[in-house]
Formats: structure tokens, C-alpha cells, sequence
């Protein structure tokens, strides 16, 4: 057994550059997890940096210079960032404080509806079931009350962290654009000399990843107006609020589509009942869904992601489990960062590169990043 784990030892951990590699990921992810709330702007103002830089690259092939373009993106992010402040945040703040204050009455109609429900359908509903279903209800009405006065008074201190955020993310976000080179120099300036192997993997996550974001926004952006139009149409109440939840829950595939169904279908109930409207909804969320995982995400991601739908949802599950929320949003980009890291060390260890070869890729590499 023994010299079992010294020959798997020498066969995967003999070349020091796979040590390196090892040894970044798990500072990396040590630092993510200790240290993530703390850095929770800096991330953001990365994820957002890497959005714009796509523009920015744009603008620079019509002959732009990149401070003229970064000064150019940046201006019409922060103009973007004041439209949606003043005119999204009241709409949604509206519908969120409306609904919270008609849910009481919502509820109450709901339940004479499903007190309806044995007369109407006695082969399918039984009154047995219509007052376990109420039982349930009202064992869960206080947990709902005692959580919304919770929200309602931590939301202080969430205000202050979301002003705090939009000083800080969009400054974070100029810089990094606008000192792109220099942080990339002072970053290769810390590592490892001998490092081609983390530049591999680095440069494969790198555009995966921006390809990535910039996808999913795209994806969120027809998402979110499709359902809103749809649900305007039809007349379902607080269609702006369920329509921005059904566009972010595209970050996480497969769950958060199936978790969205629950208040888009519990709106309609508590609005129509058992009618035909609700019927309407549920159809019209399944079709966007389905052209959004058949058509939308495969044009926009296509040959970005290329992970086994196993595979995506272990990712989610454990890192939502380590980190939550952003460990849900960041769970494909994180599983496509592992998959990097693992083919790059299988072909290492099947052809080690060559010094020379090492020498030339890290010549492209420098060219590369000046670019």
C-alpha cells in the first residue's frame, strides 16, 4: 500500500509545475472561502470588468485608443447604473412592497379557492386533503412573518453595503480596466517563473469564462423581457419582479428554473384560481424555458461550456453549499476551471513539455497578455 501512494505520488506530483498549479488553486479557493464577503466588491468589479472588456476590445478595433475606450465604456456603465436606479429599482421596490402587503388577502382568496376545490373536482381533490394542505399553511404563516420582519430589519444595514457598493464597484471596475496590463504584470511578477502549465490553464479558463459571463448576460437580458412581456400580456400581477427572477434563475442551470415555478405558480393561483389563466402561465413559462435550454443557451454558450449535465449539477451543489448564493451563480465557471486544471495535468503527465517548448509558449503568452 505504501509504495502504492509513493508511485501515485511520483506519477502526478513529480513535475514541480503541477505542485505550482496545485498550490494557486488552493490558495485561490482558501482565500474565496475565508476571505469572500470581505472581497465581495472586488469580485463583482471583476465579473463586471470582464463584461466590458469585450467592449472595450471592440471599441479598440476601430482604431480607439484603450483609454479613450475604457473612459468610453465606463461613462455609459455608470449611466447605465443611474437609469436602472431611477427607473427599474422603484418599479421593483413598488411591486415587492405591494406584494408583501396584499399577501394576507392573496392567501385568503386562495383558500377559497381550495376550499372550492372538492366540489368542483371530488375525483381528484378530497376535503381531507384540502384541510391538510391548510394545516400546512397556517403552521408556516407565522416562520413567513417572523422572516419578513427580519428582512425588514436587517434592511438598514443592507442599504448601507448596496451605497457602499455603488462607490465602490464602479471605481474597482475602472481601474481594472483601465490598469489591465499593469495587474497582469504585477501578478506574473509574483508567480513562479517556471509556470507554463498554470499559463495554459489560464489562458483556456480565461476566455472560457468571459465567454461565459458575457453569454449569460445576454441570456438573463432576452430572458427577463420575454417572460415580462408574456406575463404583462396575459395580466399577471407583479410581472416585473417575477420576470428579473425568472431572467437571474438562468444562472443556475436546471434548478433555478424548477425553483422559479413555484412563486410564478403560486402568483397565479392566489390571482385567477383554479381557472384557465393559470393554466396559461404555466404553459407560457415552460415554452420560454424550453426555447431558453434548447435554442437561446446553446447559441449564445455554444462550445463554452462543455460539461456533462452530471457534472454542472454536483458543481452546484457543492459550491452552493460552500458559498451560497455565489457559490450557485459562479458554480459553472468554477466546474469549468477544475475541468481545465484536470486536462492539463493529464497531458502534462502523459508528454511533459519540453524546456524549450516552455520557453516559446511563454514567449507567446507575454506577447499575448500585451496585446
Amino acid at each position: 500500500m505504501k509504495k502504492f501512494i509513493l508511485n501515485w505520488i511520483n506519477r502526478y506530483f513529480s513535475d514541480p509545475q503541477i505542485i505550482i498549479l496545485v498550490f494557486l488553486l488552493v490558495l485561490g479557493f482558501v482565500t474565496i472561502f475565508f476571505l469572500g464577503h470581505i472581497l465581495l466588491p472586488v469580485f463583482i468589479a471583476i465579473v463586471i470588468a470582464y463584461l466590458l472588456d469585450g467592449f472595450v476590445s471592440w471599441l479598440q478595433l476601430s482604431r480607439i485608443s484603450r483609454n479613450i475606450a475604457v473612459y468610453a465604456v465606463s461613462l455609459l456603465f455608470v449611466a447605465l447604473i443611474v437609469v436602472m436606479i431611477t427607473l427599474l429599482l422603484p418599479l421593483i421596490s413598488s411591486q415587492i412592497a405591494q406584494f408583501i402587503q396584499e399577501l394576507p388577502d392573496m392567501i385568503a382568496q386562495g383558500q377559497q379557492a381550495l376550499t372550492a376545490l372538492p366540489e368542483r373536482y371530488p375525483q381528484l381533490v378530497s376535503q381531507e386533503n384540502v384541510n391538510q394542505l391548510f394545516t400546512f399553511i397556517d403552521s408556516n404563516i407565522n416562520d413567513l412573518g417572523e422572516y419578513i420582519l427580519s428582512v425588514s430589519l436587517s434592511s438598514v444595514r443592507g442599504i448601507i453595503e448596496m451605497l457602499v457598493y455603488l462607490i465602490l464597484v464602479p471605481f474597482l471596475v475602472f481601474f481594472f480596466l483601465k490598469d489591465k496590463k499593469i495587474i497582469f504584470q504585477w501578478i506574473g511578477n509574483l508567480l513562479p517563473e517556471q509556470r507554463v502549465l498554470t499559463n495554459r490553464v489560464w489562458e483556456e479558463v480565461n476566455q472560457q469564462i468571459a465567454n461565459y459571463l458575457r453569454g449569460k448576460v445576454w441570456e438573463i437580458i432576452i430572458v427577463w423581457a420575454t417572460t415580462y412581456i408574456t406575463f404583462f400580456f396575459i395580466g399577471l400581477r407583479f410581472s416585473m419582479i417575477l420576470s428579473l427572477l425568472v431572467g437571474l434563475a438562468v444562472l443556475i442551470p436546471y434548478i433555478g428554473a424548477t425553483v422559479m415555478l413555484l412563486p410564478v405558480a403560486f402568483i397565479a393561483f392566489f390571482q385567477w384560481g383554479p381557472e384557465w389563466q393559470l393554466a396559461y402561465v404555466l404553459a407560457a413559462y415552460g415554452i420560454i424555458h424550453a426555447l431558453d435550454g434548447n435554442i437561446l443557451a446553446p447559441l449564445l454558450l455554444s462550445e463554452v461550456v462543455n460539461l456533462h449535465p452530471v457534472a454542472i449539477i454536483v458543481a452546484i451543489l457543492v459550491f452552493g453549499g460552500m458559498w451560497g448564493f455565489w457559490g450557485l451563480v459562479f458554480a459553472i465557471p468554477l466546474a469549468t476551471l477544475l475541468q481545465s486544471v484536470y486536462k492539463a495535468w493529464t497531458s502534462s503527465i502523459a508528454r511533459p513539455i519540453p524546456v524549450g517548448v516552455q520557453d516559446s509558449y511563454e514567449t507567446v503568452t507575454e506577447s499575448c497578455s500585451r496585446e
